[in-house]
C-alpha cells in the first residue's frame, strides 16, 4: 500500500514579509540620504543595496512563491532585482566596468525607471487588497519612479531628484513599521501595530 504524504503545517512556511520589507526600508533610508545631499556618492549605499535591498527581498519574494502567494512574491523580486540593477548601475557610472558605462545614454534608465513606473502602478492596485499600510507605500514608490524617471529625463532634475529623496523616506519609514507590525503581531499573536484593512477589492471565488 502507497504511504500517504502528511500535509505540511502552516508553520512550515512562515510569512517572510517582515524581512522584505525590513530590507526595504533599509536601502531606502541609504538611498534617500544621498539624494537629499545628507551623504555623498553611493559607494557606500551599495552594500545595503545588495545584501538589504536586493538580497533580502528576493529571499522574501521566494518564500512567498513557495506560499503560493503570487502578489508577494512578484513584488519583492521585482523590486529586490530593480536594487540589484542600481547597484550594478551606480557601479557603473563610477567607472568600475570601464568608460564606455561612464558616457552611457542616461534616456536608457530613464526607460527603465518608466517600466518599473509601470510595474508598481498595477502593483499599487494589487496592494489595495492587502493593508493600508502597504498600499501607501506602494503610493510612495510610484512617486518615486515618476521622479527618478523625470530626473533622469531631464525634467527638473534638483526638485524631481528631491522630491524622490523625500518619497524614499516615506517609504522607508513606512516600511520599518510594516515590518515591525509584522514581526510582534506574529511573535505575539495579537496585532500591537495595526496596519489597516484592505479596501475590499472583491478578489475571483
Amino acid at each position: 500500500m502507497q504511504e500517504r504524504k502528511i500535509s505540511e503545517p502552516a508553520a512550515a512556511h512562515p510569512d517572510p514579509s517582515a524581512i522584505g520589507l525590513f530590507g526595504l526600508a533599509m536601502v531606502t533610508l541609504e538611498a534617500a540620504s544621498q539624494k537629499l545631499g545628507i551623504t555623498q556618492g553611493y559607494a557606500l549605499v551599495l552594500p545595503w543595496a545588495i545584501f538589504l535591498g536586493s538580497f533580502a527581498q528576493l529571499i522574501a519574494g521566494f518564500y512567498d512563491f513557495k506560499k503560493g502567494n503570487v502578489f508577494g512574491a512578484t513584488a519583492f523580486l521585482g523590486f529586490g532585482l530593480f536594487w540589484l540593477g542600481m547597484a550594478f548601475t551606480w557601479s557603473a557610472s563610477d567607472g568600475v566596468f570601464g568608460e564606455a558605462f561612464i558616457n552611457a545614454d542616461m534616456n536608457q534608465l530613464g526607460l527603465a525607471f518608466l517600466g518599473y513606473l509601470i510595474f508598481s502602478l498595477y502593483m499599487t492596485v494589487g496592494a489595495m487588497g492587502t493593508n493600508k499600510v502597504l498600499f501607501a507605500i506602494f503610493v510612495l514608490i510610484d512617486v518615486l519612479f515618476l521622479c527618478l524617471m523625470l530626473s533622469t529625463f531631464g525634467v527638473a532634475p534638483a526638485v524631481t531628484g528631491f522630491a524622490a529623496g523625500i518619497a524614499e523616506l516615506g517609504i522607508s519609514a513606512l516600511s520599518f513599521y510594516a515590518s515591525a507590525a509584522n514581526v510582534l503581531s506574529n511573535h505575539f499573536g495579537r496585532t500591537l501595530l495595526p496596519v489597516g484593512k484592505p479596501f475590499g477589492i472583491a478578489k475571483a471565488a
